[in-house]
């Protein structure tokens, strides 16, 4: 697959979408660097800043399913517009943050909503729905790969501007950056392809398809499967970004360390995330999970029984940065394959939603244990054995289209 086959509007709905991912995924993958600062600053115990990062992972998986509806209904750009707006007012709220409730609300909510607004769910939809259904799963990779490479190169700019400007400073900056997101929309709000497979506003047959998609998914036991599964990974991920930098500050490492460890996480996941995408192309998407959910469990058993040191951090963040985002591929894969694009939005909405409640559950979870225990082991212990219960839940999966919708809507 070559980028130069693309038709032009698809080209640069494509390179925008994936310039979009790497601003939300950069910005998004830098909180862990203020926990520190944030808790010196405040007083607050890690339980508290904890429990904001998690409403954040939350409110991000309640409000994707809301604006992946909106997102099918009346287009993509709006969303996005939307959601870099409520992102750049939380950010903006953080800075100099005395209470709590400011806390939640801003770091927590707003945040939150806004990388719902302008994340996977709603980008990685309008960029499969621009190409061909053959170059599909490649596209879905680029645009994961994109996200990834983004928290690669602007963590540690984050980190520098903490270092130059002070943690307050930095986030006005951040709610800066945030805005230009909005600009970066454009492209998408005029998306190709026919007026049933974009965003244009639904008619009463496809309101019906819509409904018809709903009750087909509710019973479909695959679906849910993917679902539970994909908690699993939103744990991972959720605990390690949120809490790895505070986890490596106790060991003794320089926060340049942690930046550095979470860049690498990102940096490795631009391959992992493409080569998940050619693997979800050639094989079993099922297995392709299974497999990562596999080498997820073996690298952090690993990690936590080797004796902490430089390389083994960076060893394991590298391991880990090749499954961090490898699954979104074949995840939203299997969404599409077992229901069409259509409404590929709202249905991947929910499944992201368990994802989240993954997040919340991790990164809340390691923030009390940490204040109750002075130790992360009990939650790195709790992510081995999810990463066993995940492989248990994608094995029952079928990737068959479900039956009983028009053709139109499952192409």
């Amino acid at each position: 697959m070559s980028i130069t086959r693309l038709p032009t509007g698809s080209l640069w709905l494509i390179v925008s979408g994936c310039l979009l991912l790497m601003l939300s995924f950069g910005l998004r993958s830098s909180f862990g660097l203020f926990v520190e600062p944030i808790q010196a600053f405040t007083g607050w115990g890690r339980d508290i800043i904890g429990l904001a990062l998690a409403i954040q992972n939350l409110a991000w998986g309640v409000v994707a399913v809301l604006a992946g509806g909106l997102a099918d209904r009346f287009g993509h750009a709006k969303v996005l517009i939307a959601g870099a707006a409520l992102y750049a007012l939380g950010i903006w709220m953080t800075a100099d943050v005395a209470a709590i409730w400011v806390l939640n609300g801003g770091t927590g909510f707003l945040v939150g909503a806004g990388v719902a607004g302008t994340a996977f769910g709603i980008v990685l939809p309008a960029m499969a729905g621009a190409v061909a259904p053959s170059q599909r799963q490649w596209v879905l990779g680029v645009g994961t790969a994109a996200g990834s490479m983004g928290q690669c190169l602007l963590v540690p700019v984050i980190q520098r501007l903490i270092d130059a400007l002070g943690w307050s400073g930095a986030l006005h900056v951040m709610a800066l950056m945030a805005l230009g997101m909005a600009v970066l929309a454009m492209p998408l709000a005029a998306r190709h392809g026919t007026p049933a497979e974009h965003g244009k506003p639904t008619s009463p047959q496809s309101a019906h398809d819509f409904r018809a998609t709903l009750s087909l998914a509710r019973g479909h036991a695959s679906y849910w499967l993917l679902t539970l599964g994909f908690f699993v990974c939103g744990f991972h991920i959720g605990f390690i970004t949120v809490h790895l930098p505070p986890f490596l500050a106790d060991a003794g490492f320089d926060p340049a360390v942690a930046a550095w460890s979470i860049s690498l996480i990102g940096l490795c996941n631009v391959a992992g995330a493409l080569l998940s995408g050619v693997c979800s192309g050639r094989f079993s998407m099922r297995g392709v999970l299974i497999a990562i959910y596999g080498a997820r469990a073996v690298a952090t058993t690993l990690f936590l029984l080797l004796p902490l040191s430089l390389p083994s951090v960076l060893g394991f963040s590298a391991v880990m940065g090749l499954l961090w985002l490898a699954t979104v591929p074949p995840t939203t894969g299997l969404v599409a394959a077992m229901f069409g694009t259509r409404y590929m939005a709202t249905l991947y909405g929910v499944v992201f939603l368990g994802h989240q409640l993954g997040s919340f559950s991790g990164v809340w979870l390691g923030g009390w244990l940490y204040e109750t225990t002075g130790s992360y082991d009990g939650v790195w212990w709790t992510a081995v054995a999810l990463s066993l219960v995940a492989m248990a839940l994608h094995w029952p999966i079928s990737d068959q289209p479900v039956q009983g919708r028009d053709a139109t809507v499952s192409a």
